[in-house]
């Protein structure tokens, strides 16, 4: 049986009391341990409550994947604002009275109550026995699930209150102290080492279950972010952002992160088989694939929890609550960058499968009356992150017409892609130099998304440490759009402050030659992303709705749509089909560079048949009456750096604004980015004074 189908049984021994107020957590009470840990059963059960709370809208269900979802040069939430407010998290500009921040850290700190009461609770149960799987087994589950849980705060929040004893034994008015970020990282690490030996392979438990790979995996995450850079607080100076810092023996948690990124790759347990698109087309469908790539995935529950699919991909409107087709209302707000498709390299097939420029609403047939569906371009400031949505689920498995969120479309946290990569990284930092097994990690990932394997891309990148370094970074921005990781690689690299700026002067560049006049930074960002685009982009695009079953021809060759892996070439121009064949998409034609006229006509065994182009004029961007862009292009990365109506562009450093010189700073030059979250205003008030806020908040 699915997990998802009997999480909700385990909520019968969890009802809820209140306990420290100062973290605002509740604690389960409603069976004595005694009893519930007294038979598998119903440990079982209790298990299956930790997991619940991990699955909450304002935890992983929905937060996770598009509130704390950081803006980069890949995910994007566009922002017109031009003055601050509670609840800018992603543009950097928020404060401790945002209520989106506290309902996060109140659902983490859930999760980490429920199992550290789990812990304990099996660890004092008469049935505890280290030779006995299943109990170890379950144990490591609620272990994994806490380390995540405190992973993911530190990274955001820095140094947070930290303990793994339950409630009940500290106390009503025990304040629990906040710990040093490489303290915790070293707990959790230390935490799953042990346990990890003891826990069921993933060819025994299916990717909705905590595996000893998760586990090992789980590892490799924390010692890698351990390692790496993260924002230190100037505690005499709280009203400073602080510094970027990686500790000093920062290799020794490299070796750690590759050695139990290696136990995982060593295992065989897991392989890249499916192909890119598969991954999460599947997980559209509600089909588990175990020993592939998704070593650990979200079990949400079908119309219970979980806005995967309703968030990303399209939006489809409906009216008057319904759609005209069986999946019902996608939202589509989790975006994309509208630069990110253009830093692919050619011929990659994620590029085509993730960037959506296209949507869908409904229309009244002039002939009948009816509602018809239809599909338009997406002309705007993002793309749509194409990897999940409702509407690749299979008709026979949709949610209905009436439907929106709470798909129960797993999300995936933890992939062997990952995996390999972290393997790559780590290598190469201990080594100082690409070594044939980094290497061959590399090629793994990035061969997957190329029909002829891109061999040029792994030749050089293994000239040198910073070149594979670059390699690797890449390859995990064109990798893990949507999934809450790039701006984190970002951070752990030191690159976030720089790569900010250049995100934010594509926007402002395209709005300045809107406006009629040019940013000066063109030959800039050219050299940085190596190409040669952001001073002739297509300011026309071309477009047609097809349907999967059309056929086109290439070189006089017939292709169908299910061939080459779900991809056809159109104009020259390999373009991923989609698994929706009721739905019509948009085919478009030079969306990378400047737009000539397309071909009209494709082969099909009758002859010549025609091809109804349309065109939308893109990149309208620029204000031509003031000669400055648009404010999506000033504001969106409000928090760090902006431009302003006099034509002006502003770095914040410290909370004060500095002039950005007429050429871009060098990385070290350039101020931090403050991504750390302020603790919640109602935390520092429970907390009676113990805790206190940094980084200028």
């Amino acid at each position: 049986m699915r997990l998802k189908n009997i999480l909700y049984t385990g909520m019968a021994l969890l009802s809820l009391t209140a306990c420290n107020d100062y973290l605002d957590v509740d604690a389960p009470s409603a069976y004595t341990d005694e009893f519930v840990f007294g038979q598998k059963s119903e440990i079982n059960r209790a298990l299956n409550g930790v997991y619940a709370q991990a699955l909450a809208g304002d935890l992983y269900g929905n937060a996770f994947q598009s509130t704390f979802n950081l803006n980069s040069d890949v995910d994007i939430y566009i922002s017109s604002a031009s003055s601050h407010a509670h609840n800018t998290y992603r543009r950097f500009d928020c404060d401790d009275q945002g209520g989106d921040i506290y309902k996060y850290w109140t659902a983490a700190y859930n999760l980490i109550e429920y199992a550290n009461r789990f812990v304990r609770g099996i660890q004092n149960s008469p049935l505890y026995d280290t030779s006995d799987s299943e109990i170890m087994q379950w144990l490591g589950e609620a272990k994994c699930l806490r380390a995540m849980a405190y992973h993911d705060l530190v990274v955001m929040f820095g140094d947070v209150p930290f303990t793994f004893t339950p409630s009940a034994e500290q106390g009503s008015d025990m304040i629990i102290p906040v710990f040093d970020r490489l303290v915790i990282q070293d707990s959790l690490i230390s935490d799953l080492k042990s346990i990890a030996p003891y826990m069921s392979s993933s060819n025994s438990v299916t990717v909705e279950r905590c595996s000893k790979e998760f586990a090992q995996a789980l590892v490799a995450r924390v010692a890698l972010t351990a390692g790496g850079y993260s924002l230190r607080p100037d505690k005499e100076r709280p009203t400073n952002y602080g510094k970027m810092e990686r500790p000093a023996n920062y290799l020794d948690y490299y070796k750690i992160a590759r050695a139990y990124a290696d136990s995982v790759i060593s295992s065989g347990k897991h392989a890249l088989n499916q192909s890119y698109r598969d991954v999460f087309v599947k997980e559209c469908n509600y089909t588990l694939v175990n020993n592939d790539d998704v070593i650990f995935e979200f079990p949400f529950s079908k119309e219970g929890n979980g806005n995967t699919g309703y968030s990303q991909g399209p939006s489809y409107s409906s009216y008057e609550g319904n759609t005209v087709g069986v999946w019902g209302e996608c939202d589509g707000g989790v975006r994309l960058n509208a630069f990110y498709r253009f830093l692919f390299r050619d011929k990659d097939m994620r590029r085509e499968f993730v960037n959506g420029l296209w949507y869908y609403s409904y229309y009244t047939n002039p002939d009948d009356g009816t509602l018809q569906d239809s599909v338009y371009i997406r002309n705007d400031y993002s793309v749509h992150c194409n990897k999940w949505s409702k509407l690749w689920t299979d008709e026979s498995l949709a949610l209905g017409r009436d439907k929106s969120g709470n798909t129960g479309i797993n999300f995936p946290y933890m992939r062997f892609a990952d995996v390999l990569l972290m393997y790559a990284e780590a290598d190469n930092e201990i080594n100082g130099r690409p070594t044939e097994k980094a290497i061959d990690c590399l090629a793994r990932v990035h061969k997957r998304a190329f029909l002829d394997g891109d061999p040029t891309f792994v030749s050089e990148a293994s000239a040198s440490k910073e070149a594979f370094q670059k390699a690797v970074l890449d390859e995990r921005k064109w990798e893990f759009a949507g999934e809450n990781m790039r701006w984190r690689d970002l951070v752990r690299t030191n690159t976030y402050a720089e790569e900010l700026v250049y995100s934010f002067l594509r926007y402002h560049s395209v709005g300045m030659q809107n406006a009629g006049s040019a940013s000066g930074f063109e030959d800039a960002i050219n050299e940085h992303d190596g190409r040669q685009y952001i001073d002739n982009m297509p300011d026309r695009i071309y477009y047609h709705a097809y349907k999967l079953d059309e056929p086109i021809t290439t070189l006089g060759m017939r292709v169908c749509g299910p061939q080459l892996y779900g991809n056809v070439v159109d104009n020259g121009t390999l373009v991923t089909t989609y698994p929706n064949q009721s739905l019509k998409s948009l085919r478009v034609y030079n969306a990378y560079a400047p737009a000539t006229m397309p071909v009209k006509s494709y082969i099909t065994n009758f002859g010549f048949k025609a091809i109804a182009w349309n065109h939308a004029d893109f990149y309208q961007w620029g204000d031509t009456d003031a000669g400055l862009p648009k404010d999506q292009c000033k504001y969106t990365f409000y928090g760090y750096i902006r431009s302003d109506e006099g034509g002006n562009i502003w770095l914040i450093k410290d909370g004060v604004q500095t002039l950005f010189p007429t050429s871009i700073p060098t990385a070290e030059e350039l101020p931090v980015v403050r991504y750390i979250l302020p603790y919640p205003n109602l935390a520092i008030q429970r907390s009676r004074g113990a805790y206190k806020n940094y980084y200028g908040y």
